[in-house]
């Protein structure tokens, strides 16, 4: 049987605000459907480093590293899904614009 220590509820109490504090972003990406401002080199460097802390987490076997680094990898990837199909879109828009 499982019993949470104080140092897990710390941990999960930290991975639940780090990985809620990127929802709002990808809300705001979604409602604007604009990701202008956010760039690509900014969202590979912390897709890594989210992806390198879901790989310790597994490696130390640390429950909330691994559920808060796999929901917020889950986040970037649709930030970053998101950010290509706006920019895509914006690109087509503006071509398409007599001049």
């Amino acid at each position: 049987m499982y019993s949470l220590t104080f140092a897990d509820a710390l941990g999960y109490a930290a991975a639940a605000c780090t990985t809620l504090s990127f929802v709002p972003q990808v809300v705001r990406t979604w409602r604007t459907r604009s990701a202008r401002d956010l760039s690509y080199g900014m969202l590979a460097v912390y897709a890594l480093g989210i992806s390198l802390w879901l790989a310790y987490g597994v490696a130390i076997l640390s429950w909330p590293l691994i559920a808060s680094n796999g929901v917020t990898i889950a986040l970037v990837i649709v930030l970053l899904a998101l950010k290509i199909r706006f920019d895509l879109d914006a690109r087509g828009a503006a071509s398409a614009s007599p001049r």
